[in-house]
């Protein structure tokens, strides 16, 4: 190596050191100038990161009492809903107990129920809806109260749909007797009710619910 430098003219030994100490000072920039300098600009970014992160925690934390009275009252809130619940563990058995309750509820006012029909599930989120269509026959004052105890029903009911048709017919038009005992009808309903119930869940021995009857008679309209 020592022979070599000594065979290179005074311009080439100049031309050597140089492209060493390029070689070098590039050597210098990119093993230790560079990921200095990427080191300095995240610690700066993470200077200018930390105060707004510690701000959003202290929001947090400030709100933490509010948080947990929200989720608390949330929570109640479910547990109530979910007393309101139709019974069952199935569309059908559910359907039955709307049925039920429903038509309890038209009785204890003197509304007639005439026909029942249960419609298919529908899922909303993590329930299901189970609703009937109802005809009923009665007067405005029973019909106006039966919808009023919907409202105030232990079941989570809602009325989806109804249609109201009047029976009256003018003096001109022959009137019907009604018959012994029986209150004289001025008013035929059909309304659509629905409850809900949490959807069952579904294990590796269970399969999907059975789906509701279609079609149920209550009654036969006199």
């Amino acid at each position: 190596m020592k022979h070599l430098w000594q065979r290179l003219s005074k311009r080439e030994r100049g031309l050597v050191l140089v492209t060493a100490a390029i070689v070098v000072i590039a050597l210098i920039r990119y093993l230790l100038i560079l990921p200095f300098y990427q080191r300095w600009e995240w610690v700066k970014n993470q200077l200018e990161v930390q105060p707004q992160l510690l701000e959003k925690n202290m929001r947090f934390i400030s709100q933490q009492e509010n948080l947990a009275a929200a989720l608390d009252a949330a929570q109640k809130e479910i547990k109530l809903r979910e007393s309101k619940l139709l019974a069952g563990n199935t569309a059908s058995v559910s359907a039955s107990d709307l049925q039920e309750t429903v038509q309890a509820l038209a009785a204890k006012e003197g509304a007639q129920v005439i026909t029942t029909r249960v419609l298919n599930p529908e899922p909303a989120g993590s329930f299901s809806k189970i609703a009937i269509q109802m005809e009923l026959g009665g007067q405005v004052d029973q019909i106006a109260n039966f919808i009023r105890t919907l409202d105030s029903s232990p079941k989570l009911l809602v009325v989806e749909e109804m249609n109201v048709r009047s029976l009256f017919r003018p003096v001109s038009v022959p009137q019907p007797q009604p018959v012994a005992q029986t209150a004289v009808q001025n008013l035929r309903v059909s309304v659509t009710v629905a409850g809900f119930i949490r959807n069952p869940s579904r294990g590796p021995d269970k399969g999907e619910p059975k789906p509701a009857p279609q079609a149920e008679d209550a009654g036969m309209e006199s």
